[in-house]
């Protein structure tokens, strides 16, 4: 398959700038793989398709407040800087990727704050708008980090065209984050709510966690008709013994075992037994998933829509078929469904 197949016309409309009133309010479309039909219901009524026995797989990543702006000194020119990876604790350096990057060179300084209490100096250029920064500030590393927080904005995505509202700082995080780490959502778990997952937990359905720390990567653009000859970002993966305990043994029970977003699907995937069970793992994910494409854990996927040539298409293509989800999506512009970070959910059965 080529990135031309993955082109489509995305209505500007349909970007949701913000989310639904409540989270398991969206809407829901639901696509039978088997079956090849498309059902149109809200979130809530996932509860329907699950039952006892049944494993949800979710990623517990959570967002930090990676989007900062300072200014350069001696110009006081305003500078964004998005903090992608902590690089070392002890020295608090710092991968980032800063904007407009023309004016910031090594030796530069940035000054963050009323009162320029954080101060970090760039150290090496690594990409055409990344650099290592080292942060500069007097107190300890918890309080460094704890000014980071403070300075820091909620890093929604750059296609929403309004500024940051206090509502982002919890909306952009599913309600069961825990393991701090990611400068993107795990999107598709957003439309949880506390309410329908204690229905799901009372129906008898269960749950795993794993940790993948979602990067900027994910949404980098394919820029090769080749698939084959594109490169994922590496981001940090953690999954548990307890997870894989869980997992396996509904695979065991040919259970259904449900991965809660892309995230989730490329974590499972990047650590497969030959008897095609979960194995632990701690470390570094680069996994690509595009059409043809053989899945060995999930039978059916939570996900959100998703734009043109992006890498999360392809792998809901290689899920779910080409043409069942080119028929899927045509489906959704036509019926007005939301995309993207805040948009609405599909259901792949």
């Amino acid at each position: 398959m080529k990135l031309s197949h993955f082109n489509f016309n995305l209505p500007k409309e349909l970007l949701a700038e913000y989310p639904a009133e409540n989270r398991d309010e969206s809407r829901l479309m639901v696509v039978d793989r088997k079956k090849k039909t498309i059902e149109h219901k809200m979130f809530k009524d996932l509860i329907d398709y699950f039952d006892d026995g049944d494993v949800l797989i979710l990623n517990n990543t959570k967002v930090f407040p990676a989007r900062l702006y300072g200014n350069k000194e001696k110009t006081g020119a305003r500078i964004e800087v998005f903090l992608l990876r902590e690089l070392n604790s002890e020295q608090r350096l710092w991968d980032v990727l800063v904007d407009p990057a023309r004016k910031i060179r090594i030796g530069n300084k940035l000054y963050f704050g009323d009162d320029d209490s954080l101060v970090a100096e760039v150290i090496d250029n690594t990409t055409s708008r990344g650099r290592t920064l080292r942060f500069l500030y007097d107190g300890s590393y918890d309080e460094f980090r704890n000014k980071l927080t403070e300075l820091g904005e909620t890093p929604i995505p750059k296609y929403i065209n309004r500024e940051v509202v206090p509502e982002d700082a919890e909306r952009y995080q599913t309600i069961y984050a825990k393991e701090e780490g990611a400068v993107a959502a795990p999107t598709a778990g957003l439309h949880f709510s506390k309410h329908l997952l204690k229905r799901l937990e009372i129906k008898g359905v269960d749950f795993a966690e794993v940790t993948l720390h979602v990067g900027l990567g994910t949404f980098n653009p394919v820029e090769v008709e080749d698939l084959s000859k594109h490169k994922m970002d590496s981001e940090e993966l953690k999954i548990t013994q307890e997870a894989c305990d869980v997992v396996n043994k509904a695979i065991g029970n040919r259970k259904r075992v449900c991965a809660v977003g892309t995230t989730t699907m490329r974590a499972i995937e990047s650590s497969v037994s030959s008897n095609r069970s979960l194995n632990p793992y701690d470390g570094w994910t680069n996994k690509f998933i595009f059409p043809p494409y053989d899945f060995s854990i999930a039978d059916c996927m939570i996900t959100n829509f998703h734009t043109p040539k992006s890498t999360l298409l392809m792998m809901i293509s290689a899920f779910t078929g080409h043409d069942l989800m080119k028929k899927a999506y045509d489906e959704a512009i036509k019926e007005g469904y939301k995309f993207y970070s805040y948009g609405d959910a599909m259901l792949i059965l």
